[in-house]
């Protein structure tokens, strides 16, 4: 795995957790979770800026997004108890398969 690789999947952690922070701070409710969220956000897109160093801008911004966003359903649908219902997934293989013809 090359080097650019290993920013852009630690971006999308970083980005899910961001993303899971910010549901946990209800609004910025809870002003540590939320200030958590803004942090996260800020390194996610920190180490976005670094794989786009070494793979092109579009490559890396679909494969961050979908990654992000399938990431974040699932995380949230594990630790949270979001609802994860079959529509919800068909969305999601929808998002990945679109971002694999994007690349072939």
């Amino acid at each position: 795995m090359s080097l650019y690789v290993a920013y852009l999947l630690g971006s999308v952690v970083l980005d899910i957790l961001a993303n899971m922070a910010l549901s946990v701070s209800d609004g910025f409710k809870k002003k540590r979770w939320g200030v958590l969220a803004v942090v996260l956000i800020m390194a996610a897109f920190a180490f976005l800026a670094l794989a786009v160093q070494g793979m092109p801008l579009i490559v890396a911004y679909t494969v961050w997004g979908v990654l992000s966003i399938a990431g974040t359903a699932v995380a949230t649908w594990f630790f949270l108890g979001q609802p994860m219902n079959r529509t919800i997934v068909l969305g999601l293989a929808i998002l990945i398969l679109a971002v694999v013809l994007m690349q072939a």
